[in-house]
């Protein structure tokens, strides 16, 4: 039976803007089916942590303007389940505001907070870390991340230093670095005391809120007021007015880096961060030539190491292509090199200031 005091806030706030066009405003990729699964990245998240913690006790925060996306997704929340943010304030207000929100029910809450973005291959290893890692922070007033032992010295993901070992599979913190240079990423790899920062956190209601009272007392005072809840009994929508008024700060730099109670746990959970095209081109099954083609039809010659992402019925034909994407969605065709992907929010950018809302 699914412990009580358990909860999981997911969240479900950002537009993706590195998987454009794909990934759009009115539709971001947690509301995508990337794989054909039937299932979106959210609710595939919903699903997987659904397993270990009461199906009340699950929260969605995300921007107000995708509300009814995620209650028609994820019909089983009620509306006071689902934290609607005015604004984007990055990850330190969303995890605030929903900490808060949570002790009003619970006050003895131990929370797993997680991105509803992320690929996880071995299930039952990474829910059973949840679960240890849920007891840990149960019983002491301690931070708790998941860190991911690296394969590769990867330059996009944020690193975590170990220092000793508390106990089994827990480790004490001894630096943070954020998204580092190659040969830097690669130092990380030999050294061993190194490992990805995967971005999901655990902790009880009490250890975060304290953290986050002294490292951002601004914070703290604009959301310890409680939300503002409008409409009816059976149509309530939490949104708080005071939102736009929070430091836009993630929690990484504002609280986690400052904290002396950062633990690790290490495990190996075919994790990925779905972050980019390029992590999606690693995780997708690719042809004799290393090619990705994930919708539409396609005729490819003297081409390798691309990715096609087409609307259903659309045939690209290829011819001479190394290491591109091609991506169209409705009213936007993006072709550029795959390892320059970087270049993506610049062509969003440079798309709504040229062009307009429409092709974002």
């Amino acid at each position: 039976m699914a412990n009580k005091d358990n909860y999981c806030v997911i969240m479900g706030g950002g537009i993706g803007s590195r998987f454009w066009p794909f990934s759009r405003q009115s539709l971001p990729k947690q509301f995508l089916d990337f794989f054909g699964t039937g299932r979106s990245l959210l609710q595939q998240t919903f699903d997987r942590f659904n397993k270990i913690i009461p199906t009340e006790n699950i929260l969605v925060v995300t921007n107000e303007r995708y509300a009814d996306l995620v209650r028609f997704q994820i019909p089983e929340l009620r509306p006071e389940q689902v934290l609607l943010e005015p604004t984007r304030r990055n990850t330190a207000p969303c995890i605030a505001w929903a900490s808060y929100h949570i002790r009003a029910l619970n006050p003895n809450a131990n929370i797993v907070v997680a991105p509803s973005d992320h690929l996880i291959l071995k299930e039952g290893e990474f829910l059973e870390a949840v679960e240890k890692g849920l007891e840990f922070v149960a019983r002491s007033e301690k931070l708790l991340t998941l860190g991911i032992k690296p394969n590769r010295p990867e330059t996009g993901y944020g690193y975590i230093q170990i220092a000793e070992k508390e106990e089994e599979n827990f480790y004490k913190v001894k630096t943070f670095t954020e998204k580092p240079e190659l040969e830097l990423a690669k130092v990380f790899l030999e050294s061993g005391e190194f490992y990805w920062n995967s971005g999901l956190f655990l902790w009880n209601v009490n250890s975060i809120i304290n953290a986050g009272e002294k490292a951002l007392p601004e914070l703290a005072n604009i959301l310890k007021k409680g939300e503002r809840v409008y409409g009816t009994p059976e149509e309530k929508i939490f949104i708080d007015e005071n939102f736009p008024l929070c430091p836009n700060v993630s929690i990484d730099f504002g609280v986690m880096e400052k904290a002396d109670n950062v633990y690790v746990s290490l495990g190996d959970f075919g994790w990925s961060d779905l972050g980019t095209w390029g992590s999606l081109y690693d995780l997708s099954p690719k042809d004799e030539s290393q090619n990705v083609v994930l919708k539409g039809e396609s005729l490819i010659y003297n081409s390798k190491d691309n990715i096609l992402v087409l609307p259903k019925n659309k045939l690209a034909v290829i011819e001479g292509l190394e290491g591109y994407l091609v991506a169209e969605s409705e009213n936007v065709l993006l072709i550029c090199k795959k390892d320059e992907e970087h270049a993506i929010r610049k062509y969003v950018n440079d798309a709504q200031i040229k062009l307009g809302e429409e092709y974002i």
